[in-house]
């Protein structure tokens, strides 16, 4: 058991999972889900061969300021309304195993389900900072991770530090849907989804109607 990891986890009810079920992982504070979030993950299934696609509504990014967060229940909702997909799953996991770094929850959930293709899924926009997240290098060597173009956002992430310093590991788009079945390190980057939304850049625009 490794001690840095709550075990809260024990007894938690996941979404359908199974041994070699290719499932990607979607995590965020969702504030507010939108359509990015959903149109990321079809391209997923698609492009990566997925199976399912869980979405992790966190408690609260560690990286951002949380004190005007709505409640997770809310977010939970919003997003469930949103997704509307029957391959689509959207979770509180997190909050039910008590981790609060996407690390931890990864090894909860390798520890747990050893034989579940899990993907890590992200935006290229979150690899500019993917090398500030609490051990990043441990997470690319848990699962590995699919980086989903994302358009004009996406200009500065291929110079960043985690990208440069897991090059070796970069595997060539053709291959995006042998992903899942590669042990980590192993990362890719998919381009061909053009919709640059934000939560951030969304909740700016409905602060600037509410003045």
């Amino acid at each position: 058991m490794d001690k840095r990891v709550p075990d809260r986890a024990r007894g938690t009810r996941l979404p359908l999972h199974a041994p070699r079920l290719r499932i990607g992982l979607l995590g965020g504070s969702f504030n507010p889900p939108h359509a990015a979030h959903r149109s990321a993950s079809l391209f997923a299934l698609r492009r990566l061969g997925l199976d399912r696609v869980w979405w992790l509504v966190t408690p609260g990014n560690p990286l951002k300021d949380t004190g005007g967060l709505p409640a997770l229940g809310q977010r939970l909702a919003a997003a469930r309304a949103l997704a509307d997909h029957p391959r689509i799953d959207v979770t509180d996991i997190e909050a039910r195993f008590g981790t609060r770094y996407s690390v931890d929850t990864l090894r909860i959930l390798k520890r747990r389900y050893p034989q579940v293709r899990f993907v890590w899924l992200m935006g290229a926009d979150n690899l500019v900072n993917f090398h500030r997240w609490r051990n990043w290098r441990a997470i690319a060597a848990l699962v590995p991770i699919a980086v989903i173009d994302r358009g004009l956002v996406s200009l500065g992430a291929h110079g960043a530090r985690a990208p440069r310093s897991l090059a070796r590991y970069r595997l060539p788009e053709h291959a995006a849907r042998t992903l899942p079945g590669r042990r980590p390190p192993a990362w890719v980057i998919v381009h061909g989804l053009k919709l640059p939304l934000s939560s951030t850049a969304l909740r700016g625009l409905q602060d600037n109607k509410s003045q």
